[in-house]
């Protein structure tokens, strides 16, 4: 037990260094190559499109994720952890819409289309199914008017719609980094490298997406190591005693 713990805190450090990372490296991207941020629906508002989807739908969205799989939290009353874990959620989609309107913005300011790619379907369907899961979310678990069946019912599919929506985050954030490579580094200006004679933002950006998976792997690995499970009421006396029973046997 003790061996596990100690690996779940290495692990979940790792976790937290990989996803502070990505936000340092998506913002530097932003900073360094493409010129900063505005709000004004120029190319600058668009630069926090990359940076609040990142920082939101993966980075908060992968910790909120984990975080009844913390020991630490284990002794104390659920209740108070399932605000946090709200709210935590709550902030990512904040930062996804934001995203959200810093890219729809810049694209009705320079009358380009919404919607036509296959990145920004996915993206969109992502933050639509997040939004229907923070509110059945809501109802479910934090109303006190939620029946004790309906939660019970309701939690296995909330965790796997959990888990299917930070796998979209992922595909939506790394087909993003791609497009927009693709689109900016096209070779077609003289102060513009082509993106296949690999110039640095090229490889920065490349690396921001092994970054992202790599963040996307460990948080998957955390939520799919049953070890690290919270232990329901009941459930700690079984364990002991399908333990016990295989020691005597």
């Amino acid at each position: 037990m003790i061996s596990s713990t100690v690996l779940f805190y290495g692990t979940y450090v790792l976790c937290l260094c990989l996803g502070l990372l990505c936000v340092v490296f998506v913002s530097y991207w932003n900073i360094e190559w493409r010129g900063g941020f505005a709000w004004d629906a120029s190319f600058l508002q668009f630069n926090w499109h990359p940076v609040l989807m990142v920082t939101g739908l993966v980075v908060l969205y992968g910790n909120a994720a984990i975080l009844y799989r913390i020991p630490f939290t284990w002794s104390q009353r659920k209740q108070h952890w399932k605000l946090v874990h709200a709210a935590l959620l709550l902030s990512s989609l904040i930062l996804s819409i934001l995203g959200l309107c810093a890219v729809f913005d810049f694209h009705t300011g320079y009358h380009i289309p919404n919607l036509y790619s296959l990145h920004s379907w996915v993206g969109i369907c992502t933050v639509v199914l997040f939004t229907a899961q923070w509110l059945l979310g809501l109802v479910g678990f934090l109303s006190p008017c939620s029946p004790l069946g309906f939660r019970k019912l309701l939690k296995p599919v909330h965790a796997w719609m959990g888990m299917a929506i930070f796998i979209l985050s992922l595909a939506s954030c790394l087909s993003g980094i791609n497009e927009k490579l693709l689109l900016a580094l096209n070779g077609n200006s003289n102060s513009t490298a082509a993106y296949s004679s690999h110039p640095a933002e090229a490889l920065f950006a490349n690396f921001l997406g092994v970054l992202i998976v790599a963040f996307g792997l460990v948080v998957l690995g955390i939520l799919s190591n049953q070890r690290w499970n919270r232990l329901e009421p009941g459930e700690e006396s079984s364990r002991v005693s399908i333990l016990l029973s295989a020691v005597i046997s």
